[in-house]
């Protein structure tokens, strides 16, 4: 069995970031993780590419010979990866043991996890292959100042969960960016009667019925949950893999090692 993570958010939330520093503590931890582009258009890499889908397509490419725009020509290309799952991917997929970790590194496009089925037909095709899978979803720490956009951030979330039908890992980026770290402790695990009352402060009263089926709908899927991710701290990485491992049974069916009893040793 396979296991893989695929690196999903907004772009700009610090995937590729996130990707490398995996990949950096894994090395010094001496665990080995498989880190795949799935960018199309990502041109420099702070880590060592395992895959790359520009060997099937680029953006470039498309925009060149398409005279299509940058959004146009990335849906273009993830389109074609998707009709070259059995030919490229499996080709790919054959370098590596049964037992694998790879970490898939996405574009940021939000259409391609919210409602374009893509990425829901390339799990699908990983899950068919024996991979287990979770989404780690990034949002940028930054921007999670105010409950307008954290219950923005949290719908977009939640879309992609509905869409992908996968285990979700919810991580808020760049803290070690963050200047006031207090003022992210409302948001990393917020009560639904301080969002909406936050909310319908900023908001006009005609919405405060919407307000009230948003709050509760990001409630009942337990949305309001996010882990804070520090690069520069060693342990906060730890701790968000540990929590990734847990969702992708990563290590359970590990051979356990027991040492040889001898009567003699007791005495």
């Amino acid at each position: 069995m396979g296991y893989a993570q695929l690196v999903i958010g907004p772009a700009g939330s610090g995937k590729s970031t996130y990707c490398s520093s995996l990949h950096q503590h894994c090395e010094t931890t001496r665990r080995t993780i498989h880190v795949v582009n799935l960018d199309p258009a990502a041109e420099n890499f702070d880590y060592p590419v395992a895959m790359d889908v520009r060997e099937l397509i680029s953006l470039d490419d498309v925009m060149e010979e398409l005279g299509l725009g940058p959004n146009g020509s990335l849906v273009y290309c993830m389109e074609h990866l998707e009709e070259n799952l059995d030919d490229w991917l499996d080709e790919e997929l054959d370098n590596y043991l049964d037992d694998d970790y790879l970490v898939f590194d996405c574009p940021g496009q939000i259409e391609l996890y919210s409602h374009v089925p893509v990425l829901k037909n390339f799990v699908e095709h990983l899950q068919q292959k024996n991979f287990n899978v979770c989404v780690v979803y990034l949002l940028d720490s930054q921007f999670m100042t105010d409950v307008t956009k954290f219950i923005s951030g949290c719908m977009a979330s939640l879309s992609a969960m509905v869409q992908l039908e996968l285990p979700h890992v919810n991580i808020l980026s760049k803290m070690d960016l963050v200047t006031n770290k207090k003022d992210l402790d409302d948001f990393l695990d917020p009560e639904p009667t301080f969002l909406l009352s936050e909310l319908n402060q900023r908001m006009a009263p005609q919405y405060a019925k919407l307000n009230k089926a948003l709050i509760e709908l990001v409630n009942n899927y337990s949305m309001v949950s996010f882990i804070p991710l520090d690069l520069r701290k060693e342990k906060s990485i730890q701790y968000v893999l540990a929590q990734i491992d847990t969702c992708i049974q990563y290590g359970e069916d590990a051979d356990v090692k027991v040492r040889d009893f001898d009567p003699e040793d007791d005495e």
